[in-house]
């Protein structure tokens, strides 16, 4: 159990689920539940799937920007910010916004955008889907590589084919073994148990202690460009209102980066520098998984922020700043506080070697 929900001390409900801390050599630094949980990674391959973008050679051919990088790496709100960056993407590189094929479900996140499209009588577009952004990385590897971009998000078109293949590479396996399914945009996602996207995620954080004998390595100048501009950009990441992944990388400026999954996955990056008192320490990655799938979007990020508080990553006025996800509250109708969302878990130390 790791978020009780109490309206006026009475429990209404509980959520229980998973966290782990590894570090950069796979070994469990803390943990409470099941570290090898498997797990649909959802969103949070994104970041990784910019990698193929960048392998087959788009920064020779468009001089990516980071912002740009940024916004193929997220799930943005939908917000005219994330438009603009898109549809400027699109001018600059050729790809037509008339190929995107993610859908317009929940389209946009941000409901102040959402509400000034519906009185301004303005159908959102699929633009402004929180995939968009994923799925223009797709159109573009169309145009580098000269395949249509018809049923781009098919499992056997060559855009998703490449993206397999840097997906494996990330999590130390081969193509023929992924464990897939359809995510919700059309594409494939991947399963994985939660030590090993914890540990991808600290090596995103901190590509440059991938060793040389780790067939990682060769991703790591690739890891470095996009986990910069991430840290650079994070409100092209999530967006301007209340995304957990946006706060947290602007309340830890170079520390954390973050990205989550739906059904309640959050993984994170976290970048070497103090913890608490003490001194420096190495680059970790993290996971967290609710596993109701937090439908109501409180448990996770009570989760999330409690255990990067317990490993000493965030305290002091980044904690205070990060206090509405830490400890969620509910008001009624009238205003008043009516329930609050309360994380009890204590993360134990554990130690254990990766096989």
């Amino acid at each position: 159990m790791l978020v009780r929900h109490l309206r006026n001390g009475v429990e209404e409900s509980v959520h229980r689920g998973h966290v782990v801390e590894v570090d950069l050599s796979g070994r469990i630094v803390r943990a409470i539940g099941d570290p090898e949980h498997l797990t649909n990674l959802r969103s949070a391959v994104k970041p990784f799937g910019v990698v193929a973008l960048l392998e087959a050679g788009a920064d020779r051919a468009f001089g990516l920007e980071p912002a740009e990088l940024a916004i193929m790496a997220s799930s943005h709100s939908g917000e005219d910010l994330h438009v603009r960056t898109l549809q400027a993407l699109y001018r600059r590189t050729g790809i037509s916004q008339a190929n995107l094929a993610c859908g317009v479900e929940s389209a946009p996140l941000d409901q102040i955008t959402a509400t000034r499209l519906a009185r301004d009588g303005e159908r959102p577009g699929q633009i402004r889907h929180m995939c968009s952004g994923q799925h223009s990385g797709f159109l573009l590897l169309c145009k580098l590589g000269g395949w249509s971009p018809e049923g781009y998000w098919e499992e056997r078109h060559p855009s998703q084919v490449a993206l397999r293949g840097v997906v494996a590479r990330a999590f130390r396996t081969t193509p023929e073994e992924l464990v897939m399914g359809i995510d919700a945009c059309g594409i494939n996602t991947y399963a994985f148990p939660l030590r090993e996207i914890a540990w991808a995620y600290g090596l995103l954080g901190d590509p440059d202690s991938i060793p040389s004998s780790d067939p990682r390595s060769s991703l790591a100048p690739h890891f470095r460009r996009i986990r910069d501009a991430m840290l650079e950009h994070p409100e092209l990441v999530g967006g301007t209102h209340d995304r957990l992944d946006t706060s947290l990388m602007k309340a830890m400026p170079g520390r954390l980066v973050a990205k989550g999954g739906a059904e309640a996955l959050r993984s994170v990056g976290i970048l070497s520098g103090p913890r608490g008192s003490g001194a420096p320490t190495a680059a970790t990655g993290m996971a967290v998984k609710i596993e109701d799938g937090d439908g109501f979007d409180r448990a996770g990020s009570a989760a999330t922020i409690e255990a990067l508080r317990q490993a000493g990553v965030v305290e002091g006025q980044a904690l205070r700043t990060l206090n509405r996800y830490h400890h969620p509250t509910f008001a009624d109708s009238h205003g008043r506080l009516a329930a609050e969302s309360v994380p009890e878990f204590e993360l134990a130390p554990i130690g254990e070697l990766v096989r």
